[in-house]
């Protein structure tokens, strides 16, 4: 509400402006046309002073008008914006209440037990197409490893394109149905590197072959996924969520769990 009471009062100063130049000009006109008619001439200077009259009459209804629809223009305008912003908080109502009963709040729900249980809690990573690559940098982290994001997709895509043959099979044109050809691999492997494309479990795959590192990926409703099972190392773990954005899926990472009140007895 305070951004439209202050583009109010900007447009409100650029009439008054306006409208005062107006006025300077319309005097600068009303002396020349003084200076125009000799002061012995009555009869023009009669017809000037009544010419002068209209003149500015004219101008401060124009101005008059201008002022009032100005102020029309802005209450409509208001009134809009007030009407937008109250549809906007009943669907953020509606959005939270649904969320109470909804497969997100059901999902976080189900999460939340399954890691305490194991002493975890999700550690939220930002949804922008980086979240897998964001939430294994965050693990390794964790190990002291300072692998980059950059540098994560960098290494999946050269590893996927050293090893074709294990994870072209899997890879299909949405729209034919058909097995990626060589070149559309190849283009997979750069948007690896070069876009924010998501990353899903055949990344994820190459990545527990690069880092020589189990994987383990927990899920609401299904088994921890593991994979890299070979490596004899602690897993790297992410946190799997169908439901956590209006995108849909995403991958958090994990951290463990602060217990408050223990910490507070010791």
């Amino acid at each position: 509400m305070e951004a439209v009471l202050t583009e109010e009062l900007d447009e409100e100063e650029q009439l008054v402006r306006r409208h005062r130049k107006e006025k300077k000009e319309l005097q600068a006109k009303i002396q020349g046309m003084k200076n125009a008619v000799p002061k012995n001439d009555k009869k023009r200077r009669k017809q000037l002073t009544e010419d002068v009259a209209k003149l500015e009459a004219e101008m401060e209804q124009k101005h008059k008008e201008e002022l009032e629809q100005l102020k029309q223009t802005s209450k409509e305008s208001k009134d809009k914006k007030a009407a937008l912003e109250k549809e906007r908080e009943e669907r953020i109502a509606e959005a939270e209440i649904e969320n109470l009963t909804g497969a997100r709040h059901v999902e976080s729900e189900k999460l939340a037990q399954i890691l305490a249980a194991r002493q975890l809690e999700i550690k939220q990573i930002p949804s922008d197409g980086h979240c897998m690559y964001r939430a294994i940098e965050d693990q390794l982290k964790e190990q002291d490893c300072s692998l980059t994001v950059a540098a994560l997709r960098c290494q999946t895509a050269d590893y996927m394109q050293s090893h074709v043959e294990d994870f072209l099979p899997f890879l299909t044109n949405p729209n034919t149905g058909d097995m990626y050809t060589s070149e559309e691999f190849g283009k997979y492997c750069d948007d690896i590197i070069n876009t924010a494309s998501w990353g899903g479990q055949l990344e994820l795959r190459a990545l527990s072959h690069i880092l020589r590192t189990p994987i383990e990926i927990i899920q609401a409703d299904s088994p921890p996924l593991v994979v890299g099972e070979e490596y004899p190392k602690n897993p790297l773990i992410l946190v799997y969520m169908r439901h956590a954005y209006g995108l849909g899926e995403h991958y958090n990472s994990v951290k463990r769990l602060v217990n408050t009140a223990s910490e507070n007895c010791s």
